[in-house]
């Protein structure tokens, strides 16, 4: 290329002029980037981390405090024994009056609880000790609860508790057995022996004065018919019930 004339070099002088480009200038702060952070900025930082920490390990200790655990304890025939609540054990007492006590007059440790078997349409069922005085409504309690399937109303809920008998919670239709162990249990007989429409038997209202086989079955018929009683005065719809047999059973059942 030594041997192009000058006259071609002069030409591309001349075709190709010097561009005139400007220079971009980078200030001298981003060209050595830095992090300022102070010490002071470091140490709030760390204290609100420990703060958070310490916030979060006192809630954890509060919620394991407030867990009380349920006193549970087997029993024979793998039934399950409950004790009532504290709170629900304050109710019972006190709505018993003190009906149950000792030979000197003070309540002994076994004459101050009663033992029951609570069975049916409950959320635990089995044994539940509550203190001497609790009613039918503080077994169903310390038993778990009544389920949606209950038919709490054949059930005497008001009805203080004895040691040692068994409370039925049915469901709708099935009716409660006159007898269940123990004392009466708001079943066919109870209150003053009066016969319970909503849960009697055949034979517990065969029983009745002026009720035999046949009048028995008919209210029978007519209490699967329209659910339950609602009250005794419903006994004259039954065929075969006038006015002068009602006026007899009036002292003799309930609903």
């Amino acid at each position: 290329m030594r041997d192009l004339p000058d006259r071609f070099w002069e030409r591309v002088r001349v075709a190709i002029p010097q561009a005139d480009v400007p220079v971009v200038q980078v200030p001298e702060s981003l060209r050595r980037p830095r992090l300022d952070v102070s010490r002071r900025q470091v140490l709030a930082v760390g204290g609100a981390a420990v703060v958070a920490l310490l916030v979060l390990a006192l809630r954890l200790a509060v919620a394991q405090a407030g867990a009380e655990p349920v006193p549970v304890s087997a029993t024979p025939a793998g039934l399950v024994s409950r004790s009532v609540p504290s709170a629900l054990a304050s109710d019972g007492a006190a709505a018993g009056g003190g009906a149950s006590g000792g030979a000197g007059g003070g309540p002994t440790g076994a004459a101050a609880q009663v033992v029951v078997h609570i069975v049916g349409q409950v959320a635990h069922p089995g044994l539940v000790t509550l203190p001497a005085g609790a009613r039918v409504a503080d077994a169903i309690r310390a038993a778990g609860g009544a389920l949606q399937t209950a038919d709490l109303a054949g059930v005497n809920l008001a009805r203080i508790l004895v040691d040692a008998e068994q409370v039925v919670v049915p469901k709708p239709g099935e009716w409660v057995p006159s007898s269940s162990g123990g004392a009466p249990t708001g079943g066919g007989s109870g209150s003053g022996g009066l016969v319970n429409l909503n849960a009697a038997t055949l034979s517990d209202l065969d029983g009745l004065p002026g009720i035999g086989p046949v009048l028995a079955q008919r209210i029978l018929d007519w209490r699967t018919e329209h659910q339950r009683f609602s009250s005794v005065d419903e006994l004259g719809e039954v065929p075969g019930i006038g006015p002068k047999l009602l006026a007899q059973l009036r002292s003799k059942v309930r609903v």
